[in-house]
């Protein structure tokens, strides 16, 4: 089974007013607004580097060479316990991007799967370039997306899937959606982002009927289209050649920074590039070279002999690095007169999770590798070079810093947020955005961190039966007076994440076992820590995010609708009813409301129609089929308070459909799924959960209409709803 990696490169300049210099100084200015530009590779571990070659242990007839990694750790610093949110590389990125956990969306593991992975990002939840535009950023990405896009129809809607897509339209949802003025891009992993124009036997791939992908996007073209269905131009600069996306992607990052920095107007303001790279991501295929230096056959031991495919596409992500430190170097910074815009960059180099190659070579020091929880799958290189920013000194010629902090690639939203002073999306006010994000800026400093929140990973390949499990890390915590040295880390089974059930079924402590081989999960002393880190699992996935936990109450309520019930019975027949329902010592009232028909399309509550009906599984309308929500029906829920909607238990029963959305106030609809049933390639069945702060006198609305208007609709019964207050 393959995992994918990626490499994030972060680079951000600076407007200086009292600037950390080389050597840790403070001079007269400091940093204003930064620059910044990620940059991400795929499947690359720690050994992948020889950057870490002294952590890993690897000898030099083994460890691939990766000079511009090195350079990078020396101007700056190594971060060794740094990690990724999930074993796989669509996840990642969800949580790099909007520093949310990936499981609080729909994909509770694997990756996005087929031509049109349906978008992860949804339509109005922030990013980090959004956040960025947000501040007067000009913004541009390159290289891999795969975090889902939409294609369209003939006639200009949007596109159900791959079968219905026409090509020659401009695609319905891209990067330019989620915060991007700029993108030239693959929708996935190379090798299924479209048939190989290079290949000997291209043309069996590519026909009319092709169900590849639609090669490169620029912005929301699929340059490669072509009249004749689903077939893509097979020559020219258009055509889709695995073997040259190296060079393609470095030559229009390139583009996107000269543009930016040789246009007047906007070279005053910062920018900020994203540059998920495809490589090494199998299958390998390295460039011949980039911007003139060799890249196939060029990989080289430390010790100086060849190497093979595999670590050449490796070398390609160092001499894409080179390439951007180069050019930083030798360009001046136009809003900075006299200074290089080397001078006033962050850089990071990461990785989205483990090496896809089972090795110890490969993934260092760590049990396992790519699409898995233990160490290997999800602990990444992370380098990071600012002088101007206090880190590390910008000197190539200095050895660098190394740093221990535990860290975490969802952290970068709440990172770059406090670089360039904006605020984090208030979500006790019912804002999205950076639920699971904690400002690692002390820790690339070389500061220890305080309170930081528990880590949590997921996509385990060796789980027994369901690979949605979960592992929690905690570090050093005190419980009851009595402190648990060691670095924690508890695995729990996929009900977490489905059920929001915890059941921990191995602990290491990896201060001393970071291979993972003695579980202490038996062992009697250290029950209550177990019990406590449960607790805390609990309530980080079920409250909605790591800083919805600061403000949400402890106490759950969990509404049933199924007959007998007190509640259901006050429902019941009723197309508008009223409940009192007694959460502790705190009265709340819920209004409920049956919609059907037009008058769901209408949002028309007021027409005679429609009523509930309770049945064994729980809540429908009548109207439709007998105890469903289905042909344009909707539940519509208000409370009198603020409250924290943790999930929806919705079922499809054996003569349901799992379709429809859901709609927190006025934001965006989202997608439904379902406890027994799911859309996606894999199992994604689970509860409807992380709904979000419903405001006082807002509506939740739970509509069995399509998500886009063209998918099937659902057809499907509410079971309960689990709800928290928000502390006062």
């Amino acid at each position: 089974m393959k995992v994918t990696p990626l490499i994030v490169v972060l680079i951000v300049g600076l407007s200086l007013q009292q600037a950390w210099r080389p050597g840790g100084l403070r001079g007269e200015e400091a940093t204003v607004r930064p620059n910044i530009v990620l940059m991400m590779a795929d499947d690359m571990g720690m050994g992948d580097t020889s950057a870490y070659q002294d952590f890993t242990g690897n000898g030099d007839a083994v460890q691939v060479h990766t000079p511009q990694m090195e350079r990078l750790a020396k101007m700056g610093v190594r971060m060794t316990d740094a990690h990724t949110p999930s074993s796989r590389c669509s996840p990642t990125r969800y949580g790099l991007m909007t520093g949310r956990y990936p499981w609080r969306n729909r994909l509770k593991y694997w990756v996005l799967f087929g031509s049109q992975g349906d978008p992860m990002i949804e339509a109005d939840r922030p990013t980090i370039a959004s956040m960025l535009r947000d501040q007067g950023y000009s913004t541009g990405m390159v290289g891999k997306w795969h975090v889902g896009l939409r294609y369209r129809r003939s006639d200009g809607s949007p596109a159900a899937g791959w079968s219905d897509a026409d090509l020659r339209q401009p695609l319905f949802t891209t990067p330019l959606d989620h915060g991007f003025d700029f993108a030239r891009f693959t929708s996935r992993s190379h090798g299924t982002s479209g048939p190989d124009a290079g290949r000997k036997n291209a043309k069996k791939r590519n026909g009319p009927k092709q169900s590849v992908g639609p090669g490169h996007i620029h912005g929301r073209t699929a340059i490669a289209a072509t009249a004749n269905g689903k077939q893509l131009a097979t020559d020219g600069p258009d055509a889709y050649v695995l073997s040259a996306l190296g060079s393609r992607h470095s030559d229009h990052a390139i583009e996107f920074l000269e543009r930016h920095t040789q246009s007047g107007r906007s070279s005053s303001k910062p920018f900020f590039l994203y540059y998920p790279s495809n490589s090494n991501h199998g299958p390998y295929t390295p460039d011949q070279a980039i911007d003139g230096k060799p890249v196939a056959g060029a990989a080289r031991t430390k010790s100086g002999d060849p190497m093979d495919a595999r670590h050449d596409f490796i070398y390609e992500n160092d001499v894409a690095l080179g390439r951007l430190l180069d050019w930083l170097e030798t360009t001046d910074d136009p809003r900075h007169a006299g200074r290089k815009l080397i001078e006033t960059t962050l850089v990071i180099f990461t990785s989205d999770n483990g090496a896809e190659k089972n090795s110890d070579i490969a993934t260092g020091p760590f049990r396992s590798h790519k699409g898995s929880i233990y160490e290997g799958g999800h602990r990444v290189p992370f380098l990071a070079a600012w002088a101007a920013g206090g880190i590390g000194d910008g000197d190539a010629t200095t050895p660098g810093r190394t740093y221990h902090e535990p860290i975490g690639l969802q952290d970068l939203y709440a990172t770059v947020a406090e670089i360039v002073a904006a605020d984090l999306p208030d979500l006790a006010r019912g804002e999205k955005g950076a639920e699971d994000s904690f400002s690692v800026l002390a820790a690339l400093r070389g500061e220890s961190i305080a309170d930081r929140p528990p880590l949590l990973f997921n996509d385990h390949k060796e789980a027994k039966g369901d690979p949605a499990a979960v592992a929690l890390r905690l570090d050093s915590p005190t419980i009851d007076g009595t402190t648990y040295d060691g670095q924690w880390k508890l695995f729990f089974d996929a009900r977490l994440l489905r059920a929001g059930v915890a059941n921990p079924y191995e602990l290491y402590n990896l201060a001393v076992d970071q291979w993972e081989t003695n579980d202490r999960i038996d062992d009697p002393t250290l029950e209550p820590l177990v019990h406590f880190m449960t607790d805390q699992a609990l309530l980080h996935r079920t409250a909605g995010g790591h800083r919805v936990a600061q403000f949400a109450t402890t106490e759950r309520l969990t509404i049933e609708w199924q007959a007998g019930g007190d509640i259901a019975n006050q429902v019941d027949g009723k197309s508008v009813a009223e409940t009192v329902i007694d959460f502790g010592d705190t009265p709340l009232t819920m209004v409920m409301a049956a919609v059907g028909g037009d008058q769901a399309v209408a949002g028309d509550r007021a027409a005679a129609g429609p009523a509930f009906r309770v049945g064994a599984a729980g809540l429908g309308i009548r109207g439709g089929r007998p105890g469903k929500v289905d042909r344009h029906e909707a539940i519509e829920i208000t409370f009198d308070r603020d409250v924290i909607v943790e999930s929806a238990a919705i079922v499809a029963g054996q003569d349901g459909v799992c379709g429809g959305s859901y709609r927190v106030g006025e934001g965006a609809p989202l997608a439904i799924y379902c406890i027994d049933a799911d859309l996606d390639a894999k199992d994604q069945s689970g509860l409807l959960s992380d709904i979000g702060v419903l405001k006082a006198g807002a509506t939740l609305r739970l509509d069995s209409s399509p998500h886009y208007g063209v998918e099937a609709p659902g057809s499907w019964t509410l079971q309960n709803l689990t709800i928290r207050l928000i502390q006062p």
